[in-house]
């Protein structure tokens, strides 16, 4: 029997489990977890689910991926908001890379919204 694959958000869960379900059409039920599922989206290529969650007012009209970059790494710092009966949130994160065989590290405070009844991503926090 085949181990299963692990999430690249890092949360500890196979992939199936954890990111795969939003990635198939489940809304996360916070924004930490929208927040995880936009990484492992970025860290499988799917562009498609990483439009489709950011808010339509700040969503670029497309993104590519880049072939020289590979996501390897989430660290959540801290989160504020963003629960069930919330209607925003923030979460702070580390997300680790290697840029043609570089390693690099983003980090970022995002800012998470309600929209139509789901969690959309909105952009950075200035």
């Amino acid at each position: 029997m085949p181990f299963p694959t692990p999430c690249p958000c890092g949360y500890g869960l196979p992939y199936d489990e954890c990111c795969g379900p939003a990635h198939q059409g489940r809304p996360p039920a916070t924004a930490e977890a929208l927040m995880r599922s936009r990484y492992s989206a970025f860290a499988r290529d799917d562009t498609d689910y990483v439009l489709a969650s950011w808010h339509p007012d700040t969503r670029p009209a497309d993104i590519e991926p880049d072939p020289a970059l590979r996501w390897t790494g989430l660290d959540v710092l801290a989160s504020s908001g963003g629960g069930m009966f919330d209607a925003e949130g923030t979460v702070e994160f580390k997300a680790h890379y290697r840029d043609s065989g570089k390693p690099g590290t983003m980090r970022e405070r995002s800012r998470f919204v309600r929209h139509n009844g789901r969690w959309v991503y909105w952009g950075p926090q200035l």
